[in-house]
């Protein structure tokens, strides 16, 4: 089997499982159906299906336990902090966002600039977004978006609008770059404004604010783009799931 058929099989066996989920097919706290028996369902590998599985899992929709097999969690998995769009929760909360964009810059592979990143970042040519974020005209983040250059071919002021729903730099990678990712992991910290961070955010220098790094990731694990976001004022999350205790 070519490389082409087997993605196309793990993804039409995902896109059948989600569509079941979305359709009640499967309840909430219901398990679904063995990984043997939906290989037979969709005449898949074992390993096919289990993929399948694990994007649903990674995705929130579904919980693997050993020896339990996978049972449905939600049909309405929250976003991961870093992959929702501010520009919509801001609209929806019925502030105005706004974004200024500050600079775009393109870095040789293995630059001393990108020395922080992953590895699999650093030693490439990348492209870095710094744009500010303000909410009724007032700075609320500073963000600094890394991509490889090759996904950002072309990027120009143009692209990056600066009022309205097209500001949202999730649509902006999806829609004029083509950029998809599957999943993303995120590292939250407290720093102190320094700097051009300080400048530009308009506060005191040695200023508390929140750090916030989120890498973002294909299906086959390969990077699509790391962001650092700097943010005054407070963040609230809102964690859901389940959690187990020990015996």
């Amino acid at each position: 089997m070519t490389t082409q058929a087997a993605t196309t099989k793990y993804r039409v066996a995902y896109d059948a499982i989600l569509s079941r989920l979305k359709a009640g097919r499967y309840s909430v706290g219901g398990r679904l159906p063995t990984e043997e028996e939906l290989t037979r369902a969709f005449d898949v590998s074992r390993v096919t299906i289990r993929r399948s599985l694990d994007i649903l899992v990674n995705e929130g929709y579904l919980e693997r336990r050993q020896g339990s097999g996978y049972t449905v969690l939600t049909l309405s998995p929250p976003s991961t902090t870093c992959m929702t769009s501010f520009t919509d929760a801001m609209l929806r909360a019925g502030f105005e966002p706004s974004s200024r964009l500050i600079s775009i810059t393109q870095h040789d592979a293995n630059a001393a600039q990108s020395a922080h990143l992953l590895n699999e970042l650093h030693a490439q040519p990348l492209t870095r977004l710094e744009r500010l974020r303000l909410v009724d005209d007032v700075p609320k983040m500073l963000v600094r978006t890394w991509a490889p250059t090759r996904l950002l071919p072309d990027a120009r002021a143009e692209d990056f609008p600066e009022r309205g729903p097209g500001q949202s730099i999730l649509r902006i990678l999806g829609d004029r770059f083509g950029l998809t990712w599957g999943s993303a992991c995120e590292d939250i910290s407290p720093t102190a404004a320094e700097g051009e961070v300080a400048a530009q955010l308009r506060i005191e220098p040695g200023t508390p604010v929140l750090l916030q790094a989120c890498t973002a990731f294909d299906d086959a694990d390969r990077v699509v783009f790391f962001e650092e976001v700097f943010r005054v004022g407070k963040v609230s999350f809102k964690l859901t799931g389940r959690t187990q205790t020990g015996p």
